[in-house]
């Protein structure tokens, strides 16, 4: 039976090889996965061990709220530990030094004038010190003075400045004139962060100006142990102002390490549906493409059974012909993952992310791929191997050769019966959208939909193309035939359309996503924004505190309300919070109140909770909250539920309660609504606020729509991605349709030199395979459009509580992608074509 695979793989290696590059597809997804995955794991905790030299920490011994941000090397946030600790630290015998980590966000103005920033990277400075470990000098000195700064090597790079060139940087929301003095070089690619050093004292100033920070590195004398180091500064630490604890360097490390891989984590898990999708897609030729296969060489295999082989031995070929697809097509999958990931590790060091230079190939990586490329061709062939099996030895002595088709009712009442009971799921998750299980419902309902029409696309397929191709009828003689051949065996074209059907459906679904997003959007902030102009950060979304001084002194400016972000412990469990100041509620922002006064709890240090939080949470009007963060402890009351997406956070407290929790560098502002006074000039307005944030680089003046745009663009950015990668199940797609069509030629080969030998000529019967395939290309894209397009429109029910309140359906893009199947079908459709056309009549004619 080896020699029967072998053979068959030489004798139809067309089939082979498109079945082998659909594989190969999957395969490359799932390899890229994991190796960008790993390739992104080592260059952040490469980041780590080189930038995380202490052989001890001092740190908050007590959990508490706070931003955090990319300055952070613990994903938990602690309370600040005094820089006066140092000297005692120091005092200890076996202390080398103790460096207090001031560090902070930081804008640097490059060259061009403009910040500079990579991607989404963070920003921000750091307290040079000779003693630390993880830099060095590479090129000039380090700063000694307020007015110099020195510049990581990749920074330097991209910011386009060099040593002696003068520039600015924002720090605090202060701009400050400096000169480059030096270049630091940190022994590790950074991702495309942005980082400067400033001197110890002006660092200290600017990023721990109450004498706190997060953390205090311990050097050790040469011979003392980390675990003996700790030992030693215990006592000191114990004896802390505030409650601090001493920990290793290796367990820091460690930590900050497990919180990458956690966060990798979630992004692997997205890439993975992704490239599941696609393996998904790809059984779909794989199992049609084998089908084809056992019908059309019935005889054959009537033979192998007339000759003595048993119905195991016939499966046994068709399974390992599947498995050698699987190992190939896995083997070059590999090889495409990892060709990807060099291109986009290139790509990404283009705009500034640097990424580290090793394209990681584990075993791992390999075992998984080859094992799912081979599972996935050994299950999609198995059903046709066991039909192959069970082919009778009396089929041998026929003249003509075929399997009986099944009737299709029962697919169809299976498909139905699934259809209605997704479509049950559907209807509950809808008439109850705030119940926990309604996104369980809904996502389980939506699968169960698209498994039933697929079970049912059989049936579907035959009433859709006899109405769809009515107007192709009537193009004799080439429309007739077209039309025969797609309706003829409704369960091939359904098998061909099925992959495009999936694909479809979720760019359809993604579409309706993207555009009920930006709808939501607008309509949130035309309903709940009063203001005229809205202030936005690039750096971070942060826009400096000095910035919002300078626009609340323009004469034309009635009030310019900021909106602080950070995040507090609410009872141990972090909570996102925003801090306004009560008097912007009515002039810059309105908001529905649910329960109680959203005025009178924000003026009376209480706490307005959205709606969603309550019932989460089974919390009461009235009840006392005890929130926690960095620098203080406050006991306040629930005085008010409101439902306002536009704050997007769960709770919402005066400024005043949120400064008296943490301090002002771990709030951020991220938007300033501004006010005009009553005889203000709009346009004159604009220029003046555009003219006293200019300096500070990184903000941007926006009006109502330009706000919504920008929104609007942060998610068409993310969308990008997720239609980029829904497209590699789109071109799968496509070369199903090729190898189904390819394999249709091999199958009619007689039909199609008897048509050519009763006059049909070769640009016709071209014309004929091309309708074929944009029929069954349309049929594909039509049902999965609708699929897509109905199951994304219950998302604003179940989801509104997270800003989906506007439903818009992009009437234009899904007729777009109409025509766009009409152009797949057509570019599907051209090699079969040729190939069929150049069949000599009088071989064709002669085939068996």
């Amino acid at each position: 039976m080896v020699r029967v695979a072998l053979r068959g793989v030489r004798a139809h290696l067309v089939r082979f090889c498109l079945s082998v590059l659909a594989v190969a597809l999957g395969v490359a997804f799932v390899a890229g996965t994991f190796a960008l995955r790993t390739m992104l794991g080592s260059t952040f905790t490469d980041i780590v061990a080189t930038t995380t030299l202490g052989d001890a920490y001092v740190r908050g011994a007590e959990s508490a709220g706070g931003t955090g941000g990319p300055d952070r090397i613990s994903a938990e946030v602690r309370n600040p530990v005094p820089v006066s600790l140092v000297a005692d630290l120091e005092a200890v015998d076996g202390v080398a030094a103790a460096l207090p980590d001031a560090q902070g966000p930081l804008v640097l103005v490059g060259a061009d004038g403009t910040a500079v920033q990579s991607t989404q990277a963070p920003s921000f400075g750091f307290a040079y010190d000779p003693r630390d470990r993880a830099v060095d000098v590479v090129a000039g000195r380090a700063p000694e003075r307020p007015d110099e700064i020195a510049v990581e090597s990749a920074t330097l790079r991209a910011s386009g400045l060099a040593l002696g060139d003068a520039t600015s940087v924002v720090v605090g929301g202060e701009v400050r004139p400096v000169t480059v003095v030096g270049e630091i070089g940190l022994g590790s690619a950074l991702a495309g962060a942005t980082v400067v050093f400033l001197d110890a004292a002006t660092a200290q100033a600017a990023f721990a100006p109450d004498g706190t920070v997060a953390t205090i590195s311990v050097l050790a004398d040469d011979g003392l142990s980390e675990q003996q180091l700790v030992d030693r500064i215990a006592p000191v630490v114990a004896a802390a102002s505030t409650p601090a604890e001493a920990v290793t360097g290796d367990s820091l490390r460690e930590e900050a390490t497990e919180n990458i891989l956690s966060i990798l984590g979630f992004i692997t898990t997205f890439l993975l549906v992704f490239a599941g999708i696609s393996l998904f897609v790809g059984a779909f030729i794989i199992a049609n493409t084998f089908s084809m296969w056992v019908r059309q060489r019935t005889r054959e295999l009537a033979l192998l059974r007339a000759v003595g082989a048993s119905p195991l031995q016939v499966f046994s070929s068709i399974v390992l012909q599947a498995a050698m697809v699987g190992l190939v097509g896995a083997a070059l999958g590999v090889a495409g993952g990892l060709g990807l990931v060099v291109v986009l590790r290139e790509v990404l060091g283009a705009v500034g992310m640097q990424l580290t230079g090793r394209v990681p190939v584990d075993g791992f990586t390999l075992a998984v791929s080859v094992l799912v490329g081979t599972l996935v061709s050994v299950l999609a062939a198995a059903l046709p191997a066991r039909r192959a099996a069970l082919v009778p030895p009396v089929e041998a002595l026929r003249d003509e050769v075929t399997l009986p088709e099944r009737s299709l009712w029962r697919r169809a009442v299976a498909g139905a019966s699934l259809v209605v009971l997704g479509v049950a799921a559907l209807v509950a998750a809808l008439l109850d959208p705030t119940a926990d299980h309604a996104d369980v419902l809904l996502g389980c309902g939506a699968g169960a939909v698209v498994l039933g029409v697929l079970a049912a696309s059989p049936v579907l397929a035959r009433g859709f193309l006899r109405a769809v191709s009515v107007p192709v009828a009537r193009w004799r003689p080439v429309g007739p035939l077209a039309r025969g051949n797609v309706t003829r065996n409704p369960r091939r074209t359904a098998n061909t359309a099925g992959a495009l059907m999936i694909g479809m459906a979720l760019v359809g679904a993604a579409a309706v996503i993207a555009a009920t997003t930006q709808a939501s959007t607008s309509a949130i902030v035309a309903r709940e924004a009063t203001t005229d102009y809205i202030l936005r950060g690039a750096a971070q979304g942060t826009v400096p505190v000095q910035a919002v001084a300078d626009v609340r002194a323009l004469p034309g400016v009635r009030a310019a309300d900021t909106f602080s972000t950070a995040s507090v412990l609410v009872d141990g469990t972090p909570f996102a919070v925003t801090g306004i100041d009560p008097t912007a509620v009515g002039r810059s922002i309105r908001t529905q109140e649910v329960a109680g006064s959203f005025v009178g709890a924000l003026d009376s240090g209480q706490v307005a909770v959205q709606r969603t939080t309550m019932d989460d949470e089974d919390w009461s009007l009235g009840q006392e909250l005890v929130l926690v963060g960095s620098t203080g402890r406050r006991t306040a009351t629930i005085g008010a539920v409101i439902d306002s997406p536009a704050f997007g956070v769960p709770l919402v407290v005066g400024q005043e309660l949120l400064d008296a929790l943490l301090p002002p560098d771990e709030q951020r502002v991220t938007t300033v609504f501004v006010t005009a006074a009553a005889v203000t000039d709009a346009a004159a307005l604009r220029a003046e606020l555009t003219d006293a944030v200019r300096p500070y680089v990184v903000v941007s003046v926006m009006d109502s729509e330009q706000f919504v745009s920008d929104l609007a663009e942060q998610v068409d950015r993310v969308l990008v991605i997720l239609y980029a990668l829904l497209g590699l199940s789109i071109v799968i797609a496509v070369l199903g349709i090729v190898n189904t069509l390819a394999l249709s030629v091999i199958e009619r080969t007689r039909e199609i030199g008897l048509l050519r030998a009763v006059g049909l000529g070769r640009l016709q019967l071209g014309t004929t395979i091309t309708l074929e395939s944009v029929l069954t290309a349309l049929f594909g894209t039509t049902v999965g459009l609708v699929l897509g397009v109905a199951l994304a429109s219950t998302l604003p029910t179940v989801f509104a509580d997270v800003g989906l309140r506007t439903l818009a359906i992009p009437w234009a893009s899904l007729a777009l992608m109409l025509a766009l199947a009409v152009v797949v079908g057509m570019v599907a459709a051209l090699w079969p074509a040729v190939r069929a056309a150049r069949l000599p009549v009088l071989d064709a004619v002669s085939t068996e």
